[in-house]
């Protein structure tokens, strides 16, 4: 399988420089204009807005401005408490997820070394051409390979860092399984912050017992959900995701990359994509498809599920960081 990766990361970066060239000789014809920036956008938004006459029960929020006033020191609801998920680490631990008690355990030592490789890129020289290179994306060619298990263990990995902080964004808003996988109850989440321009993130926004891990759900399942994603909303939220905070690692889960838009539409965001597949089962003509459908000038790396069995459940994950993420 390592071969396959290799290619299709080659495919990936020869398309990338001939989409490059093909920019730059556009760019010689013509000046670019100058692009606003998040701030002149929102003021020009809010002129609009106070414009035009109110609309009602508008389901889709796409031209929304947001304001992100949660703090990481102060992810409050808005009415001065504060949220907490309190998560069972006994439980998880037990189950063969990462464990946050310094244990030397091996899936700890496998996921650290995964975390190094994205931190570089998120904060070394690679990230000075990588666009949002803290947001990383962790999908999978198709449902059931292991794509959570494998976000939610890097928030754990990267949560035990001394100066970074990490946020972990259930984006399956089709099947969401973070919360699940967390044995955590219902919460609102991101459809519902996209839905309701009265919200803050903070308000769904929460903490948990692990000191530098924050978690926003997905909250309820929508029909407009692609939509919701591609809204104005969510763009500058997530601008504010990789630019408010310095330290922070920005982890969504997202939907399985074949034949579902919202992954899509998520892609777009992210500087770096983690791609899960399952050993003996995801196919060549899938790795194919899935760099097809990802931004060339994402950094993208694989983890390779090397087990038998689908269920975390059972502790028996064992990984391996397929490819480095290319330049």
């Amino acid at each position: 399988m390592g071969n396959s990766i290799e290619k299709a990361l080659q495919k990936q970066k020869e398309a990338a420089e001939k989409r490059k060239a093909e920019q730059a000789a556009q760019a010689a014809e013509q000046p670019e204009p100058a692009k606003a920036s998040t701030i002149e956008r929102t003021l020009e938004k809010q002129a609009q807005q106070a414009a035009a006459p109110a609309v009602k029960e508008q389901p889709v929020q796409q031209n929304a401005t947001v304001a992100v006033t949660a703090d990481d020191n102060d992810d409050t609801d808005g009415h001065g408490g504060v949220k907490t998920l309190t998560l069972d680490l006994k439980s998880l631990d037990e189950r063969g997820f990462v464990s946050v008690n310094n244990a030397r355990k091996l899936i700890n030592e496998e996921y650290r070394e995964i975390k190094r490789k994205l931190l570089k890129n998120a904060f070394g020289a690679l990230s000075k051409t990588l666009n949002n290179s803290n947001i990383i994306m962790v999908s999978s060619a198709r449902p059931s390979e292991g794509k959570t298990f494998t976000a939610i263990n890097l928030a754990l990995s990267i949560a035990s860092e001394q100066d970074k902080t990490v946020l972990l964004v259930d984006a399956d808003v089709l099947k969401p399984n973070v919360t699940r996988t967390l044995r955590v109850d219902h919460q609102d989440g991101l459809m519902e912050y996209l839905l309701d321009e009265d919200k803050d993130i903070a308000d769904v926004l929460y903490r948990t017992n692990v000191d530098k891990l924050r978690i926003i759900p997905a909250g309820q399942t929508h029909h407009l959900s692609t939509e919701l994603l591609a809204s104005e909303r969510m763009a500058y939220t997530i601008d504010e995701f990789s630019n408010r905070y310095p330290d922070r690692i920005v982890i969504i889960d997202t939907p399985p990359l074949i034949g579902i838009n919202e992954s899509a539409v998520l892609a777009s965001f992210a500087g770096q994509a983690v791609i899960v597949t399952e050993e003996g089962r995801t196919k060549l003509n899938d790795i194919n498809s899935i760099v097809d459908r990802l931004n060339p000038d994402m950094a993208v790396g694989f983890v390779v599920n090397k087990a038998v069995n689908e269920s975390a459940e059972n502790g028996n994950y064992g990984y391996y960081y397929g490819s480095e993420p290319r330049d």
